[in-house]
């Protein structure tokens, strides 16, 4: 593969309206202004990109919680020591708010040395005790301080308090996630306030961020990345790529990186089979990589390099393990200049570090070597490209991940890899799409929602949009849902239905590289067997309405990226319009836009054709012998699946399906009611 090509995944080019920006009269941007409406809930999550401004959300929401509901003490908890400085005081009334944020500096235990060190955190729960009965009002600490303090001084000692949980995810509903624990025990006492926050609410696992009884308790506000990206007044693009190497992958890097783009470099974890094995030994691989090193800044820690074009730039090393040094670096970054001075620094290189929280408005280009398996780590990392700032027009991310090669033992791992990968770039399209609102054929048109020049035509296909960018869509045979949790799943969690069914990898497998595959199979079985495991509280009518929307969403996007033809190589790049016009594009060429054509659309097919176009044929192929060399054979319980269907089936047209029909579809439910008849009839000979 020429080093120069990259697989295209995402390029999205924004509105550039300046929105995300523009505060009203009391100082707060849409986002902040959106979760300041819900600010009389008790139970408040939200949901927003990084660099959305969630952190003065949670101060203007508290404030008024503080002076107007009656409680009487705000706790902000942070995942680590370095994000506490996001809530530090603040002057909101100079710019139209009524009150100001105020933090006293001992009741910032962010501030105190190995705050987010679990054995020092034990010494903070004194301080935590003593702020509860002091007068003061708002103490931020980490999430390790908090957890400690709440099994010393119990759930009742938070009772009128509002407690908020910022970088959400890291919370669990699993019996052995601590905080997870404690966040229900407030909940079931229900005499605290809560407040959530996170830019990337995915997990990467199987465990749910909250109990399903738990979630109907929070009002949600969301604020997508499609809004956010459109309201920029710099940052017009933001590409999504991954690249494939052979051999070390600092003999790749210099491919990647350009000395004159602002660049964060993630490299590999020395656990992983990426790493080389002596992160110090990579870093420098990398500044050698960018130029000639010529020393280091004795104020900032900063590495000194001189480009082959003869340009002096400075590298950030965060991978050294010197904690006298890192800690020089680090305070280097976190000062006003690091903001102010888009020539403070040009590179970081990173390994654990500069993830969440990590706020360089300059960065370009987020670069991160290897396979990253937590969805919530990839957007994370992703986020820390998008802040707006001035003169910074386009931002990156660039997943670089070893080649699968016909002659490496190890093919099976990088496949994986390489499907891990996939998955990714296709959740990041649905994070990046609009919102989709469903409804059944002939519902009638939405309030907001424009249907074009013609607008709402009662028996044709309406396509409506807001100001939002939020999408309205009927579609014929659509199951609504009934009960209050499907429908609030429906409404915020699709993303979240969907990121289980990408990263199921046999679904991936046969939906990419098995050209057999009925795409029912994959709509109906897969997507139906994850939502009944994922909810199984509830009805069958209302996982089938789930499922439903959750499919319609995913081939949606996916057809609108086909019919713009997906992202470009040579990143041309289209309109900002061009998502919705793509949308539109395929709705209006089918005569009837029907959940049974939904389920008839292969949900991964336009992410192939895009990968044929871009990947080496021969790898393709390779990627394709192996996956199909492995094909499952039918199992009971899909069987057991296809027969509900084929019973489905039956009642609508009065018949079973038939083992020798033309629609494949048909076929494959009849294999399901032929193979569950032969299991009886040998468990009837055997038994």
């Amino acid at each position: 593969m020429a080093d120069e090509k990259i697989i295209p995944a995402v390029s999205f080019k924004t509105a550039h309206t300046g929105a995300s920006a523009k505060s009203d009269e009391l100082g707060m941007r849409p986002m902040q202004a959106r979760a300041y409406e819900k600010r009389g809930e008790q139970y408040l999550l939200i949901k927003s990109p990084p660099a959305s401004g969630k952190s003065r959300a949670l101060m203007f929401v508290a404030l008024d919680k503080l002076a107007n509901q009656g409680v009487c003490q705000a706790i902000i908890c942070v995942p680590e020591r370095s994000i506490g400085a996001s809530f530090g005081s603040e002057p909101l009334s100079k710019y139209g708010f009524y009150t100001d944020w105020v933090v006293a500096p001992q009741w910032n235990l962010c501030n105190t040395p190995g705050a987010d060190d679990p054995k020092v955190a034990k010494s903070k729960v004194k301080a935590v005790g003593e702020f509860l009965t002091s007068d003061a009002k708002v103490l931020v600490c980490t999430h390790a301080t908090f957890r400690f303090a709440f099994d010393e001084l119990g759930v009742e000692a938070f009772d009128n308090r509002l407690v908020a949980i910022d970088e959400f995810h890291h919370v669990s509903a699993d019996a052995g996630n601590r905080l997870g624990a404690q966040l229900a025990q407030l909940i079931g006492r229900d005499k605290a306030h809560i407040v959530a926050m996170t830019g990337s609410y995915f997990r990467g696992d199987a465990i749910p961020v909250l109990a399903p009884e738990d979630e109907t308790r929070f009002e949600t506000v969301t604020y997508t990345y499609y809004e956010q990206l459109n309201g920029y007044e710099h940052l017009k693009v933001l590409d999504i790529g991954y690249s494939f190497y052979t051999g070390p992958y600092t003999e790749k890097i210099s491919a990647l990186l350009d000395p004159t783009v602002k660049t964060i470099v993630h490299i590999p974890s020395v656990n992983s089979k990426e790493s080389l094995k002596d992160k110090h030994r990579e870093a420098e691989d990398i500044m050698n990589h960018l130029g000639d090193w010529q020393g280091v800044d004795p104020e900032t820690g900063f590495h000194l390099i001189r480009t082959t074009a003869g340009h002096a730039i400075k590298v950030a090393d965060l991978v050294d393990d010197d904690a006298a040094k890192r800690d020089r670096v680090v305070s280097a970054l976190k000062s006003p200049k690091a903001r102010e001075n888009r020539d403070f620094v040009d590179v970081i290189i990173a390994l654990g570090m500069a993830k969440e929280g990590f706020d360089w408005i300059w960065c370009e280009h987020a670069l991160t070597v290897g396979y990253r398996s937590s969805l919530t780590e990839i957007i994370q990392i992703i986020g820390r490209a998008t802040r707006d700032a001035p003169g910074k027009t386009r931002a990156r991310f660039t997943n670089l991940i070893a080649e699968p090669a016909a002659d490496d033992p190890l093919v099976v791992d990088a496949i994986n890899d390489y499907l891990k990968a996939i998955a990714a770039s296709l959740l990041m399209e649905q994070v990046l799409a609009p919102r989709f609102d469903f409804t059944p054929k002939d519902a009638g048109p939405k309030p907001g929602f424009d249907y074009g020049e013609d607008g709402y035509k009662e028996g044709e296909l309406n396509v409506g949009v807001n100001a939002q960018g939020q999408m309205h869509f009927e579609i014929k045979g659509l199951k609504l849902p009934t009960s209050i949790e499907a429908t609030r799943i429906c409404r915020e969690d699709l993303n979240e239905v969907i990121a289980s069914f990408v990263q199921d990898k046999a679904a991936l497998e046969r939906g990419m590289f098995d050209p057999e595959v009925v795409p029912e199979e994959l709509t109906q079985l897969k997507m139906g067997k994850i939502i009944r495991e994922k909810y199984p509280e509830l009805s069958a009518e209302d996982q089938e309405a789930v499922r439903q929307h959750a499919i319609a969403a995913m081939t949606l996007t996916q057809q609108a990226k086909a019919a713009i033809g997906g992202a470009s190589v040579d990143g041309d790049l289209k309109a900002n319009t061009a998502f919705i016009d793509g949308v539109r594009k395929f709705a209006l060429s089918v005569t009837d836009l029907d959940i049974d054509l939904i389920d008839r659309v292969n949900p991964f097919s336009a992410t192939y054709a895009v990968l044929a176009k871009a990947m080496d044929e021969k790898t393709l192929l390779q990627v394709q012998a192996v996956i199909n060399a492995k094909k499952d054979k039918l199992t009971y319980e899909d069987a057991r699946a296809l027969t509900e269907r084929a019973l489905e089936f039956k009642r609508e047209r009065g018949r079973l399906p038939s083992l020798t029909s033309q629609d494949a579809w048909e076929r494959k439910m009849a294999e399901g009611v032929a193979f569950l008849q032969r299991h009886a009839t040998k468990a009837a000979a055997d038994g």
